[in-house]
């Protein structure tokens, strides 16, 4: 998530170094899902559901992970999900507006669409906060099994990894981020070593592979059938990952590594884990080290903490770059974006995202204190991400691939019935500690709607006021003041109006330049916006122009550099002639009709600690004038 190149780059390499892909894949993408052996069968056995450790319920369970491993993977998300790209690029904001695209026509639907898309982008915020929890938790708990009396040390030794892991974000992940492929191929032929290990011991275990295990479990225990999939579901966190780094690598890679390495070890260690359990029910306390012979544990334990680093390292990464997209589609405010390499366009770091996932996992840890605990928590944020996922490729598939409704259907069907299963698994965890994702995603779906929805108020507002462009000219042709050497860019959102700053400007200084360039940058529902697509130049007369910049959620949005583009002869935008202006607005609540007083004092703060367009734009620090004015909403 955001520690690789661009899917273009990625299919490069593709072509060139197949096998070097398959191993970049493997350390970025499955790190998540790669770590949940540690813990779900752990979880299943020993976290209060009373699953009996026996032949049945060991069957039982390995034959639901089993089919849930084949049917949301290996068919809904390799298979469906992720021939969603939107020009390559995946992720549930890519989805959002991949959707938002295809239901272009009805506009209540698309509304729905896009609300479904914010909700499962804050989900996944908050699965961005417990997955490095969990995941380091149950990672340096194999510590408790090889000394006694150290079960202390867990949470201390947790918080350094994880805030030692947030403390290097801004340095970037490049160099270290070499290593995450050897290291996660390494992890999972152990996990499938391991896992043939324990299924020597007792081959029945293979039994599980039959569906109607997992059938006979739910018959034999009808009460304990649903609720068990809140555990089970362990298995399929980081499914999500496999979507959101298309961009980085292609679908292919990410497929061939899943069926060739990370399903068969998974499948491997799950199986083996049961055959131990088979053996030894008392093994349920850690199934995943108590398989290892003696002699491994301490090294499995060095090897699963670096695993799982490695996880939180893609969450983490993943929410810096669902953060980008979701500030150049407009549901988050501006924020200061310093990109860690200058190959990798993807490796970003975001201040205010990093500190914010850190305060959150560091009070998971120390709120839950173990991974079984933590357990609790986890999986409601995430089957949500995954019913909203299912929900959006729903309306890509039927509405803009068109595929005839007698196929699609079933199999739509079959997606949403078994997320909406898992959902409801899950959802008596909120009162059990998994209030803490939902109250986070709540909170952020809050912040978006009303950045949103202030943002297009506030140019309503303005709107109210404005001058068109066209009489305004006419004006200047009538009475021309007077005009000085230069190239004047006004930034506006409305380029039929004239800018408040051009208007501000010609009162307090009553001059113009001999050129005035009207800006607007304009957001598309693609990753990229090639060159040749970059800009439309419109001349008014006297010396008036409209310029309007696109730029795909993906692209860096360079506005001098753009503008380098912009090849007319009665246009100078050479850095010593062109001068920004930009424009600060200031909101005042107020009784005007719009949004709730609490929603209007919450956009005002929000838009008083946005990040300006000058550092956004990456306009030069001297050649920019701003100039405010007071809204009231």
């Amino acid at each position: 998530m955001g520690q690789a190149s661009s899917q273009a780059a990625g299919a490069e390499h593709s072509a060139a170094k197949p096998i070097g892909m398959l191993v970049a894949a493997v350390g970025v993408v499955y790190g998540d899902i790669g770590t949940s052996p540690l813990y779900t069968l752990k979880e299943v056995f020993s976290g209060g559901y009373g699953v009996p450790v026996n032949h049945d319920g060991v069957l039982g369970i390995l034959a639901l992970i089993f089919w849930s491993l084949i049917w949301v993977v290996s068919i809904k998300y390799m298979m469906f999900v992720l021939r969603a790209d939107n020009q390559g690029e995946g992720g549930i904001m890519a989805l959002t507006a991949l959707a938002r695209r295809a239901a272009a026509g009805h506009p209540k639907l698309r509304t729905l669409l896009v609300v479904c898309g914010l909700i499962g982008a804050a989900l996944f915020y908050g699965d961005s906060m417990i997955t490095p929890a969990i995941s380091v938790l149950s990672a340096i708990e194999g510590l408790g099994l090889a000394f006694e009396g150290i079960d202390h040390w867990v949470v201390p030794l947790s918080l350094i990894v994880l805030v030692a892991l947030f403390l290097i974000q801004s340095h970037g992940t490049a160099r270290i981020g070499i290593l995450f492929g050897p290291i996660m191929v390494t992890w999972f032929v152990v996990l499938g070593a391991l896992g043939v290990y324990g299924i020597m011991q007792h081959p029945e275990v293979l039994k599980a592979m039959n569906p109607v295990w997992g059938v006979r479990f739910f018959v034999v225990h009808p009460g304990m059938g649903v609720a068990i999939l809140g555990a089970v579901v362990l298995a399929l966190t980081g499914a999500e990952a496999l979507y959101a780094d298309m961009g980085h690598f292609g679908r292919k890679p990410i497929a061939r590594a899943w069926f060739i390495l990370v399903l068969p070890a998974l499948v491997l260690n799950y199986f083996g884990q049961g055959a131990l359990l088979l053996g030894d029910p008392e093994a349920a306390r850690n199934p995943f080290y108590l398989l290892a012979p003696s002699w491994a544990l301490i090294p499995l334990v060095g090897l699963s903490t670096m695993a799982t680093v490695i996880a939180s390292q893609a969450v983490i990464s993943g929410a810096f770059s669902l953060t980008r997209q979701a500030i150049q589609l407009g549901y988050i405010p501006r924020m200061h974006i310093r990109h860690t390499s200058s190959a990798e366009q993807g490796q970003i770091y975001i201040g205010a995202v990093n500190w914010a996932l850190m305060v959150g996992v560091v009070l998971l840890v120390l709120g839950f204190e173990s991974s079984g605990a933590l357990a609790s928590a986890y999986g409601v944020a995430v089957t949500g991400t995954m019913l909203m996922t299912s929900i959006l490729v729903s309306a890509v598939i039927l509405l803009l691939w068109k595929w005839p409704p007698v196929l699609a259907v079933p199999v739509l069907l079959g997606f949403l019935l078994v997320d909406g299963v898992y959902f409801a698994a899950n959802v008596p965890k909120i009162v059990q500690g998994g209030a803490f994702p939902v109250i986070a995603g709540i909170a952020l779906f809050v912040l978006m709607t009303t950045w949103k929805r202030g943002k297009q108020l506030l140019v309503d507002r303005l709107d109210e006021g404005g001058l068109p462009l066209p009489i305004f000219i006419s004006s200047i042709a009538v009475q021309p003041p007077h005009r000085v050497q230069g190239t004047a860019v006004f930034l506006t959102a409305r380029p039929d109006a004239v800018p408040h700053a051009l208007l501000h400007n010609l009162l307090h200084n009553q001059v113009l330049h001999e050129q005035v360039v009207l800006l607007t940058v304009v957001y598309e529902d693609i990753p990229r916006v090639p060159a040749s697509r970059r800009f439309e130049v419109e001349s008014h007369g006297e010396g008036f122009f409209r310029v309007i910049l696109h730029f795909g959620f993906v692209d860096e949005p360079d506005v001098p550099q753009a503008l380098k583009l912009c090849h007319l002869d009665d246009l100078d935008f050479s850095p010593m002639r062109t001068t920004y202006f930009l424009s600060r607005e200031t909101v005042i609540a107020s009784k005007l009709e719009g949004m709730a007083r609490w929603r209007e004092a919450l956009f005002a703060f929000m838009l008083q600690n946005a990040n300006g367009n000058l550092r956004f734009f990456n306009l030069p620090l001297n050649r920019v004038i701003e100039l405010g004015t007071q809204v009231e909403m």
